[in-house]
């Protein structure tokens, strides 16, 4: 992913999870809006959430300036905050709805969390394989999600949910994803071509092929260090 045109912003660490810094802060916002739905996001609510929910405030002191950047943002531990644009992407093929049991898979920071509840989750359970960023993100959330360290392969910690939003690329989802889903749950993730959309039909999960946007391959285990 390339820089966007907009211009980037410094907001404050303190900044709410949702809202503005004042009127420059509006601004800015409503640019970062604008450079999404340049680059393909036409789904309201999702716009909506990203321009109020501000990704500074999840990002690293020394990157914050970039947040409202088309760009991956390093965390500790080797990960990234994901490229907006393909945030955008990926919760519109989520298609979350109001009151939903998400699972999320691969916290990071906790934007895409905080993401989750904007839109209107009920209840959204994270798992993080490094222990530094689930507690980092759980202090970014301020408690408003579940977030565990965890093995996001192998773990789903519980079930029942509507929604899973994978934060990686798999060959295939594992026979754990399908069997956490609701009768009708949608799924999220990356696979070998691109992003993936699969719907539990009953009898397992039918996929469905998505943009070609490259993650990252999801490590399995959870780290023993850091």
């Amino acid at each position: 992913m390339t820089g966007g045109d907009e211009d980037a912003i410094d907001d404050q660490a303190g900044a709410s999870l949702s809202g503005h810094a004042g009127l420059g802060g509006a601004i800015e916002n409503a640019a970062f809006v604008l450079a999404l739905r340049g680059r393909g996001t036409r789904d309201t609510a999702v716009l909506r959430a990203m321009e109020q929910v501000p990704r500074a405030a999840f990002a690293p002191a020394a990157y914050r300036h970039l947040a409202r950047r088309d760009l991956f943002l390093p965390l500790p531990c080797g990960a990234a905050m994901t490229a907006p644009s393909t945030v955008a992407t990926m919760l519109t093929l989520l298609k979350v709805e109001p009151g939903m049991r998400i699972l999320e898979i691969g916290t990071g920071s906790g934007y895409v969390t905080a993401l989750l509840l904007q839109l209107g989750a009920g209840a959204v359970t994270s798992l993080e394989r490094y222990a530094t960023l689930a507690g980092q993100a759980s202090a970014n959330l301020a408690g408003r999600a579940r977030v565990l360290q965890g093995d996001g392969l192998a773990d789903t910690a519980g079930g029942g949910y509507d929604r899973i939003l994978v934060h990686g690329a798999v060959a295939e989802p594992p026979a754990s994803w399908a069997a956490a889903l609701k009768p009708g749950g949608r799924l999220v993730a990356g696979s070998e071509g691109g992003l993936m959309a699969a719907t539990h039909g009953g009898q397992g999960l039918v996929v469905e092929p998505g943009p070609r946007l490259r993650l990252a391959p999801l490590v399995p285990g959870r780290a023993a260090a850091l």
